[in-house]
């Protein structure tokens, strides 16, 4: 009899089907739960990624427990899903050699028909890492200070645009030490300010032969003291302005330190002495202070402005504050003038100044110093061959024909440098 039953073919389909029916709806069942999974997952990393970008805007100023809670909150806004459950998330924020934000994600999905082979959930994991910031900057503002900067409301302007710029790099800054700044206004001379005048680096040669008194008072120099047996007394340096002028060639185009030689500053009284420069810093009051202290007066020399610019970002006498193996920098140099060059140390025509300044500007580019050159030409001079040459590519010049312009120039370059930093 049971041998008829297996040999019978008559109606075999259907306990056949009862037999297959399990595996065939389990395997159906993972394939949909497996899809969904798959989805699922996607979203979560995505939702985290975003909770990453989001969150490192704020991670170095919140603490951990701050930052756990709104890392939290805003995945969970991002990413909710009713058959999702359990869902933890774990911020870490750490700021050693640049800013790292790293989130880690975990969740239970629910399943649908594995549940029948007795799978009744899927574990989700994911991870999202943030960094940022391991670029820190020194920038050196070189701005003119000579007197046509009084037309045109181009000082106004100035100071305008260089509160802005400082507003931007301090918003850029997580950290104090991410960014300093220095300011070195310049005309013919620079300020290296008067109560330095005990200082080792300043040369008086030059400036204790034009200033003081003759035993004979019909002769008012050295020269003419003593030519004529005269007795010639310096004056107290004390008395100094600040004002230094050009170094010794070719110092005067280097960064080298200022220790003693020709490599010290020379100490000049000179009349249109602009406001004092002010080293590296992070002191934003300070720096906003020292903007607000400029006014136009005096000849135009870019070249000093220049080196002394260089020299605040690298070499003594000015304070360069220690650089941290974990970081990289980047040091920049932003050169805004009106005009052509019309007197320094030892010249006053221009095409000779010019070469003394194409030089400081080939040894800033080639010590890797990023210079943006800036041209306001309100008065229609021809462009600035020199400016243009000296920056360090044609996208760091800028050609501007109103006051206006200037503002806008300096964010641009502010948001470039802020971006260069702060770069995901």
């Amino acid at each position: 009899m049971f041998k008829k039953f297996l040999k019978d073919r008559r109606g075999n389909i259907a306990p056949l089907m009862a037999f297959l029916a399990v595996p065939l709806i389990g395997g159906a069942g993972v394939a949909v739960d497996f899809s969904q999974a798959n989805a699922t997952k996607a979203a979560f990393q995505a939702a985290l990624d975003s909770t990453a970008l989001a969150m490192s805007k704020n991670a170095a100023v919140l603490s951990a427990a701050d930052l756990q809670a709104a890392a939290t909150n805003y995945f969970n806004a991002l990413f909710a899903k009713p058959n999702v459950s359990n869902v933890t998330i774990t911020a870490t924020y750490t700021g050693t050699a640049g800013s790292k934000l790293v989130l880690n994600g975990a969740a239970t999905l629910k399943t649908n028909m594995m549940g029948v082979l007795g799978y009744d959930h899927i574990d989700i994991k994911a991870g999202a890492t943030s960094t940022w910031g391991d670029t820190r900057l020194r920038v050196a503002l070189v701005l003119d200070n000579t007197g046509s900067m009084a037309s045109s409301d181009k000082m106004t302007a100035l100071k305008a645009a260089s509160q802005n710029l400082l507003t931007q790099l301090k918003n850029a800054a997580l950290v104090p030490e991410d960014v300093y700044v220095s300011i070195v206004p310049f005309a013919k001379d620079v300020n290296v300010g008067s109560g330095n005048y005990s200082q080792s680096w300043i040369n008086w040669s030059l400036w204790d032969a034009a200033n003081g008194t003759c035993s004979n008072t019909n002769y008012k120099s050295q020269s003419s003291c003593q030519s004529h047996g005269g007795v010639w007394t310096p004056a107290a340096h004390s008395t100094w302005n600040g004002c230094v002028t050009d170094r010794d060639q070719n110092y005067d185009v280097t960064n080298d330190p200022a220790l003693s030689g020709g490599t010290l500053y020379p100490a000049e009284q000179y009349s249109s002495c602009p406001a004092s420069l002010m080293q590296l810093s992070n002191d934003w009051t300070a720096l906003s202070a020292k903007i607000n202290a400029m006014q136009p007066a005096g000849n135009t020399n870019q070249a000093i402005g220049l080196q002394v610019g260089w020299q605040t970002l690298t070499a003594a006498p000015f304070t360069v504050p220690a650089f941290d193996a974990n970081y990289q920098y980047n040091q920049v140099i932003i050169l805004l003038t009106d005009g052509l060059n019309t007197q320094d140390r030892w010249y006053t025509n221009q095409s000779s100044i010019d070469t003394r300044e194409q030089k400081a500007c080939d040894n800033i580019k080639a010590a890797g110093v990023t210079l943006y050159t800036v041209q306001v030409n309100t008065s229609g001079d021809p462009t600035s061959t020199l400016l243009q040459n000296c920056a360090s590519s044609s996208s760091k010049f800028f050609l501007l024909t109103s006051s206006t312009q200037i503002i806008t120039t300096f964010n641009q370059i502010g948001t470039a440098l802020s971006e260069l930093r702060l770069a995901q």
